[in-house]
């Protein structure tokens, strides 16, 4: 049943859950942490990993993009059997479990246990990409086409509150452990990541009861066949072809995607290691780029409404090209504040605008909406996996995060040139879904 108020709210709650991970690992205290502990007197910023050494903030980097890449490979068998057995959200469940399980784990993560700090993150967030995969594909069932802009924008705005809210807890603890008896200089940070694992998978509890369990697609191909998820990409993709402004769209995406996903990954290690920030600063920075981004969420949807998607992502596109060139310039941290806000500001809207009008090319009535998500989110994970290892790459290459950032605007660059080309396509008719 579309637009039942109850069940938007349970499906939005899943974003309210698992975006404490997206805060408070990948944003805020643990790449501080990440970075404070790896950086000695001894080696400077170098570390050894199972015996090859690395710039710290690289390898982070690159375990990111590994964990990338094996939810980019794994995904389309997945949401193939989801789809075929109608089970969805028990694959939401699995890794809901798998990743709030690894962030308790990284409370046992200091330097001597980089290793084992380094699993549990790329585990963490194998169990963020999975969970969000499977959430995404229930938009166009829960909601009709002229409902999903606003539905997209409100499970952002309520991932957005729920970081924010877990965020100033943690945040007591970092800046105040005395006020709990608490001696151990690095047990602030540990309890956090701690939380967040805790967080995630009480709150995850409220979607799993009221989101249906999925429909099962007796039309699909033989049972036999169902784990050969690639050929239900290629299925996919075969309609992907006959649909040329999603198809350019795609293309759009897929190289925006590298910049957008990079800078929110990377933005509290540049902080630290670039312009040494310490975090208390990093964690007040990300919670004002919270709280902006939940009204940029709201903002876009309603200049989507008037102006239509696409020019309201290729407006935000220069100014994310803007971000990137004055990250390679800035030089204190008044001037990353501002930076901070901006992102804030066209962060949330890209990512909804983005989920809600890709949302609204899949032709209706579509049975398997999982593995179109699944399609969709593969376009995105190869395009993280490329912009993190890039950025990882050119810093170490170069020996300046700098160089890194700026490199990113060439990515805003083809997808906004991609974009205006759509401006100039007619409309058109999609076709049918087919059997291959």
């Amino acid at each position: 049943m579309q637009n039942n108020k109850a069940t938007i709210k349970a499906w939005a709650m899943f974003d309210w859950a698992n975006s404490a991970y997206n805060l408070v690992i990948t944003s805020t205290i643990f790449p501080a942490y990440y970075t404070i502990i790896t950086t000695t007197p001894e080696h400077g910023d170098q570390v050894s990993f199972f015996g090859r050494t690395f710039t710290n903030t690289a390898l982070s980097n690159y375990a990111l993009s590994v964990a990338y890449l094996i939810m980019a490979l794994s995904l389309p068998v997945l949401s193939s059997i989801a789809d075929f057995r109608g089970n969805k959200k028990v694959f939401m469940k699995v890794f809901t479990y798998i990743g709030s399980i690894a962030c308790a784990g990284l409370f046992f993560f200091k330097l001597e246990t980089l290793e084992l700090g380094i699993i549990c993150f790329v585990l963490a967030a194998m169990g963020y990409i999975g969970g969000v995969m499977f959430n995404n594909s229930y938009l166009p069932e829960i909601a009709s086409v002229d409902q999903q802009d606003r539905v997209s924008a409100k499970g952002f705005a309520y991932g957005y509150v729920g970081s924010v809210i877990l965020q100033i807890i943690c945040f007591v603890f970092v800046l105040k452990p005395d006020l709990f008896g608490i001696t151990d200089g690095s047990l602030p940070a540990r309890l956090s990541f701690l939380l967040v694992g805790i967080w995630w998978i009480s709150f995850a509890q409220i979607p799993f009861k009221k989101l249906p369990a999925g429909s099962m697609n007796h039309a699909k191909i033989a049972k036999s066949k169902v784990s050969n998820g690639f050929e239900e990409l290629l299925k996919v993709w075969k309609q992907v072809k006959m649909m040329t402004q999603l198809k350019r769209f795609l293309l759009a995406f897929f190289f925006y995607s590298m910049g957008v996903q990079t800078i929110m990954l990377v933005a509290a290690g540049f902080g630290e290691k670039v312009l040494k920030l310490g975090t208390s600063k990093l964690i007040a920075i990300i919670l004002v780029i919270q709280i902006v981004a939940i009204l940029g969420a709201l903002i876009m949807s309603y200049f989507a409404k008037k102006i239509g998607n696409i020019r309201v992502i290729i407006f935000v596109l220069t100014i994310w090209i803007g971000v990137c060139c004055a990250a390679y310039f800035v030089q204190n941290e008044f001037q990353f504040y501002i930076i901070a806000a901006v992102v804030g500001l066209v962060m949330g809207g890209i990512q909804s605008i983005s989920r809600s009008t890709y949302s609204k090319f899949i032709p209706a009535n579509t049975p398997d909406t999982a593995s179109f998500f699944s399609f969709y989110d593969v376009t995105e994970k190869i395009a993280i996996v490329i912009g993190l290892f890039s950025f990882a790459y050119i810093e170490e290459f170069t020996g300046s995060m700098r160089n890194s950032a700026i490199s990113l605007a060439g990515f805003f660059i083809i997808g906004l040139v991609i974009l205006l080309s759509l401006l100039y396509l007619k409309p058109e008719n999609q076709p049918p879904m087919t059997e291959s």
